[in-house]
């Protein structure tokens, strides 16, 4: 017996030992094998991170796990990941370790984890998951027949858990989304005929086009399956669907051949509780149907059956009815009644364009209020055919009170409509209006909408269309959003495009307003402040979201508009009237007016929100507007000419401006480019608002900045890059001209030249002495060229007196003055002055002795001398005081 046991021991022994070291002793062949096969036979890259091999969690079958694995996709798909998971495992008997390279190992069992499945076709048919290498020369041989080498998959068990599988046709924009799916299967693979034990959970959608058949509904399948694989024909046993809770029942098979599949299958629910309708409902909506109480019934019969090829689809009767159905929940105060449904999907050729689909009735009523829709759509996919008439009365409000929703906002609202509508969706995308015949009329009351882009609510009180074939008009439309009102009429060309086809709104509307306020359009948390048109960069100073305004993207409209007050940032128009034409996202304004700051204003142009930074391109014409106002509020005026703070008074400006706006839709000023002409038609100056001109009158004594008033000034601007180029323009203080021009900065700084041509009578002390020789008609109009040059900021200027220039030019112009005289009278009036007999003499003396004329050595002496004399006079009358020279070691 010890010997046995012994012997036992052993064997066991050796059994433990081959199990812990048979992974390292075939996880390289395995890998390698595996390498092998994706290198030759498929047409993609495949990686992974980990590969183990257990003889133990699978015991008696060893257990290949592939961990973080990837497949990507080559051309045509190249870089789309067509499969990726962090883990499969792949169960298979410890025999099949020890076959040569050329046998193909079974597989007995599969499980993935946490995987992406990602199947796509494009517009031309291909498919990502096509990724077998094509051989030359191969032929093809019936799929149960093991390959040459590789794998061969006798499966007993698979299962897929927390997956997800896209699926998307571009060719008939067909999209299939299945998430949170769990999935396992149980059956013998290598039996001809077999019974497969499924259980499915997933959630589903599905869309077709821009049609949206289901959303993130949850469906359930618990089905068993005879497989009979030799002939590849897959028949319902025992089974039960789900979708959310309306659960359905299958009977039938699917059989696919060589060149096509077939399909006889019908379906129905087990019960015709019309809670199978409530069911239909995504749980989001309607919750738990637990003491829901129901009248009526529900119930849902269908059949396809036929082929499925390139040409046909099976055909169908897929029946819909309930009849004299209602339900009210417990915890609600009303119910739906008179709950009639009659509809039916049909095809009776098996072609895809004679899929139509017939709604007989659906009928409900809330309170005493009914609504009811017929109609039928032929050609599904082709070119749908749509023939519908709805009728009655809906509340908005009452919605909430019959189902236990819970909807973004609360909704309120009566909707009234007697409309009939046959229309094609071809029409309707190539804008065929003239084929659409729609008649009736529809009205909207008491509707109130929350926009979390908005602080107010929109309110319309009253909306009212008409319809008559080929002509839309809106009889009425009053809305208010915050102090906003706004009252509407006109014609619409495409209001079933628009619902339908999700087409721009195409017409032409008469709006108009009492009060319309722009701010109450802007994404902003908090109201706008009073204080618009303040912030450095220009701009309200509202806090707006990084959304800011958006002209709508569905508005292909011409609005003729009038509007008795406007306010825009801070800024009150009064009497506004134009035209706004509106498409993609781009409000064009056309010969647009108003009354605003005392004047008139005139504007045109656009204004573009559909990029991330919004711009626009404007002209503006400011006629007799008020100084101070206009100025005071806008920023841009107070950015163009900041020195105008100071005057009080009228002017006329033309601007033509293009830049970026800020998110409240006020200008980015550091982005303008653009042009000005200005002209001030009368305005007096208050040097209190600036310090520029009161330094300037600190400086230039004479200069009674006091008393400037200016009238009939004009001069022209250009911006860009956040800098004003005034050029020169003329302007008289007191008899004095004054030519000014220069620059300014969004910084503040500024960099101006004047130039003044000041009287020389002015100058007073000396330099009247000097005037006396002169003509007094000469001497009251000899005038000086003094330069200033104001830089530093508006705030801070600094003013230079170019002193020195003007004494050159005042002597220069004596000089030329005594010259005129000594050749016309032989004068020497500043000789004189300056010693005059005895200079002359000399200089006469000089001539005859040197041969110079008595000009030459005259003026020569004259000009240092008149230089020196006109220094001090300056000087003294800019506030410096004179000198005294000392005297040297000679004693001058």
């Amino acid at each position: 017996m010890k010997k046995i046991l012994k012997i036992l021991g052993i064997i066991l022994g050796i059994v433990i030992l081959f199990l812990v070291l048979a992974p390292l002793l075939f996880k390289g062949t395995l890998e390698d094998l595996l390498k092998k096969n994706i290198n030759e036979n498929l047409n993609a890259t495949v990686t992974w991170e980990e590969l183990d091999l257990s003889l133990f969690s699978s015991f008696p079958d060893a257990a290949v796990v592939v961990k973080n694995f990837s497949v990507v996709n080559n051309a045509p798909f190249e870089g789309d990941t067509l499969a990726s998971g962090t883990r499969l495992k792949i169960d298979m008997g410890i025999t099949q370790l020890f076959k040569s390279g050329d046998e193909p190992i079974k597989v007995e069992a599969l499980q993935l984890d946490e995987a992406l499945i990602n199947i796509k076709v494009d517009s031309l048919g291909r498919a990502n998951y096509d990724i077998a290498i094509k051989k030359e020369g191969a032929e093809t041989t019936d799929t149960s027949e093991e390959s040459d080498n590789g794998f061969s998959f006798d499966l007993n068990h698979y299962e897929i858990n927390e997956s997800r599988i896209n699926y998307l046709d571009e060719s008939s924009q067909t999209f299939l989304v299945l998430t949170d799916v769990n999935h396992e299967g149980n059956g013998d693979f290598a039996l001809d005929v077999s019974e497969l034990v499924t259980k499915t959970d997933a959630v589903v959608s599905f869309r077709i086009d821009d049609v949206e058949y289901f959303k993130e509904n949850t469906l359930s399948l618990d089905a068993n399956f005879e497989l009979d694989l030799k002939n590849q024909r897959y028949t319902f046993l025992e089974n039960e669907a789900k979708i959310n809770e309306l659960p359905l029942t299958f009977n039938g098979f699917v059989q696919v051949n060589e060149n096509d599949s077939e399909l006889d299958l019908t379906f129905k629910t087990p019960s015709s509780d019309f809670k199978n309708f409530l069911a239909v409902i995504p749980k989001a909506y309607v919750k738990n149907l637990d003491g829901v109480t129901t009248t009526g019934n529900f119930s849902v019969d269908g059949m396809l059956k036929g082929k499925v090829n390139e040409t046909y689809i099976p055909k169908m009767d897929i029946k819909v009815n309930s009849n004299n159905a209602s339900f009210k929940y417990p915890d609600l105060p009303k119910a739906v009644q008179n709950i009639s449904i009659d509809a039916q999907l049909v095809n009776e050729t098996g072609l895809v364009k004679d899929t139509f689909l017939n709604i007989g009735g659906l009928t409900f009523k809330i309170d005493n209020e009914t609504f009811t829709a017929n109609g039928s759509i032929r050609n599904l996919v082709e070119n749908a055919v749509v023939n519908m008439a709805l009728r009655g009365t809906l509340d908005l409000a009452k919605i909430e009170q019959v189902l236990p929703i819970e909807l973004d906002q609360d909704l309120s609202g009566i909707i009234k409509a007697n409309v009939s509508t046959q229309f094609d969706m071809r029409s309707v995308e190539t804008e065929q209006y003239q084929n659409i015949k729609t008649t009736g009329t529809a009205s909207l009351t008491n509707f109130t909408y929350r926009d979390e882009a908005f602080k107010d609510e929109i309110k319309i009180s009253e909306a009212a269309i008409k319809m008559s074939s080929g002509n839309i008009t809106l009889n009425k439309l009053n809305a208010t959003i915050g102090q906003t009102d706004i009252s509407a009429t006109g014609n619409i060309q495409n209001l079933i495009p628009w619902v339908m086809a999700k087409q721009d709104l195409k017409g032409r509307f008469n709006v108009t307003s009492n009060t319309f306020n722009v701010n109450d359009f802007m994404t902003s948390e908090d109201p706008a402040s009073p204080q618009g048109g303040g912030s450095e960069g220009g701009g309200g100073s509202a806090q707006v979201s990084d959304e800011g305004v958006k002209i709508p993207d569905f508005l292909d409209a011409t609005l003729d508009f009038s509007a008795k007050k406007v306010i825009y940032d801070n800024v009150e128009l009064q009497d506004t009237k134009g035209t706004i034409k509106i498409a993609d996202e781009t409000a064009t304004l056309e010969n647009v007016t108003s009354k605003a700051f005392g004047g008139d204003v005139a504007f045109s142009g656009n204004v573009n929100t559909k990029q991330a930074i919004p711009t626009f391109n404007m002209n503006l014409d400011l006629q007799k507007v008020d100084i101070d106002e206009s100025f005071g509020k806008l920023s841009l005026l107070k950015y163009i000419a900041p020195i105008a703070q100071a005057l009080d008074g009228n002017l006329n400006t033309t601007l033509n401006l293009a830049g970026q706006l800020n998110n409240d839709l006020t200008p980015d000023l550091k982005t303008i480019v653009g042009s000005a002409l200005a002209q001030v038609l009368t305005a007096e100056v208050n040097t209190e608002n600036t310090p520029l001109l009161s330094k300037l009158g600190e400086q230039v004594k004479f200069l009674n900045i006091d008393k400037l008033s200016l009238q009939n000034i004009s001069t022209a601007l250009d911006f860009n890059n956040g800098k004003i180029i005034v050029k020169p323009f003329n302007f008289e203080v007191e008899g004095i001209k004054i030519t000014a021009g220069g620059s300014h900065g969004l910084d503040k700084s500024i960099d101006y030249n004047l130039t003044m041509d000041v009287p020389a009578k002015y100058l007073g002390g000396e330099v009247n002495k000097l005037l006396a020789k002169l003509d007094p008609q000469e001497a009251n109009n000899m005038t000086v060229t003094l330069p200033v040059g104001l830089k530093g900021s508006m705030s801070n200027p600094k003013v230079n007196l170019d002193t020195q220039t003007a004494v050159t030019a005042l002597t220069q112009q004596l000089i030329e003055k005594q010259k005129d005289d000594l050749q016309e009278k032989g004068l020497d009036i500043l000789g004189g002055l300056l010693g005059g007999d005895k200079t002359s003499k000399e200089g006469s003396e000089n001539e005859e002795n040197t041969g110079k004329t008595g000009a030459e050595k005259t003026g020569t002496t004259t000009e240092e001398e008149t230089t020196k004399v006109v220094k001090d006079i300056i000087g003294g009358i800019f506030g410096k005081k004179k000198k005294k020279k000392k005297k040297d070691s000679t004693g001058n």
